[in-house]
């Protein structure tokens, strides 16, 4: 299959005066990699890669597309705001993802907490979202599948892409253009309160977004353990509120899986 490479020029035109720095590279292994070993990347820098080798998500999963099937890409962010605040980062990120995806395609995803980009009623997985700290800076890494076909995509794993759920325009410039503005304008408002998520607005667009809120889920934390309960809400700080059975508890990072709908 034959697709094209992204616009290096009109990237630069539509973003240089907000991103200090924009590379497109032909591959690489990992842009979260390269991003976390620049020590003297400005803040707003991107990295975008047509073919990345070893991608990973959360828990160390592979995460891989085929050459300029999708838009793989990271961005170094060094906030001016209190390093207790940079956990809704990820959460930020989903939010400007989401808003890129659904103004460009015309489709409308949910977020699963913390780092899942799902669409259509199968809820199944388009883009993931990885953060990684790097001194006074953290780096997030954005894998979005665009063209991928269903021969492309992972046996065995409930994902799909852009051009596979319908979507209305699947040019990948358009698509990166439209994520890092509103990922721009969401990191501006949340820094000019001070990384007060809920004076910005920010925790009331997640909470709008997110499929998790109200479900039956299963998250795996840090250490392995899992538990069972009912999403209650994602509190200010960006966590998760659960209802179990042994009571209310709360999650700061963790893998969730939705159980079905009854």
């Amino acid at each position: 299959m034959q697709r094209a490479a992204l616009d290096v020029s009109a990237l630069q035109t539509a973003l240089g005066e907000r991103w200090a720095r924009i590379r497109v590279v032909e591959q690489t292994e990992s842009t979260n990699a390269d991003l976390v070993a620049d020590s003297v990347a400005p803040d707003r820098s991107v990295l975008v890669a047509e073919d990345q080798r070893t991608g990973r998500g959360r828990l160390d999963r592979r995460w891989s597309s085929p050459p300029r099937a999708g838009l793989t890409f990271s961005v170094l962010l060094r906030p001016s705001v209190p390093l207790a605040a940079w956990g809704w980062l990820p959460l930020l990120t989903g939010v400007a993802l989401r808003a890129g995806v659904s103004a460009t395609t015309g489709l409308e995803p949910s977020l699963k907490w913390p780092n899942d980009l799902l669409i259509g009623a199968a809820e199944a997985k388009v883009a993931g979202i990885l953060a990684q700290t790097s001194g006074d800076g953290v780096v997030i890494g954005i894998g979005l599948n665009v063209t991928t076909t269903a021969e492309e995509l992972p046996a065995g794993v409930n994902a799909t892409s852009l051009a596979l759920a319908g979507a209305g325009s699947l040019d990948r410039t358009v698509l990166l253009i439209a994520i890092l503005q509103r990922l721009d304008a969401q990191v501006a408002q949340w820094e000019d309160v001070g990384g007060d998520a809920e004076a910005c607005g920010l925790a009331a667009a997640y909470r709008a977004a997110c499929s998790s809120i109200t479900r039956e889920v299963i998250v795996t934390v840090t250490d392995g353990a899992s538990i069972t309960g009912r999403v209650l809400d994602v509190d200010s700080t960006g966590r998760l509120r659960l209802g179990t059975s042994d009571g209310e508890r709360t999650v700061g990072a963790g893998d969730v899986q939705h159980l079905r709908r009854l």
